[in-house]
């Protein structure tokens, strides 16, 4: 085994750990970590006129977006909050495409600013909720009395 090799599946191993061990918050966050590394390597990759790569990734974060972020919402809990970043979402992703058809890394960069707001204010919600941990711990135990949460179906 190369050392490429060995450090691809140190990767995927790390990854399958992270996910196997993460509450749903996590996961979430980890979803916005990986889009945001997805549109990164994309952008880099459009500097560099890697044209195969830079597709690659920007279907990575496509994926991501659409089959994480969005499919994971629920709109019956999350009301308002739940369709803005639907539509947020969809924004998103249509902008995804036209940068990688134009090479635009202006694009990029304004979808990765969009996703760094919103992982910023998902990881203040945890932070938030780690203080009042005592507090929360009660909710969180009766899956009746679970805070509503934009993000359910995980």
């Amino acid at each position: 085994m190369n050392a490429h090799t060995a450090t691809n599946a140190y990767t995927k191993i790390g990854v399958e750990s992270g996910v196997i061990g993460a509450d749903p918050h996590k996961l979430i966050a980890m979803l916005f970590q990986g889009a945001l590394l997805a549109i990164a390597n994309a952008k880099n990759a459009m500097l560099r006129k890697d044209i195969p790569t830079k597709g690659a990734a920007i279907s990575k974060a496509m994926l991501i977006i659409d089959e994480g972020l969005k499919a994971s919402l629920d709109k019956k809990v999350g009301g308002e909050l739940a369709h803005s970043l639907d539509q947020l979402y969809d924004y998103m992703l249509s902008k995804l495409l036209t940068a990688n058809l134009n090479n635009d890394a202006e694009i990029l960069d304004e979808v990765s600013r969009l996703l760094g707001e919103l992982k910023g204010a998902w990881d203040a919600i945890r932070q938030t909720a780690l203080t009042n941990a005592p507090v929360q711990s009660q909710q969180i135990a009766s899956p009746n009395k679970q805070p509503a949460l934009v993000y359910g179906r995980m």
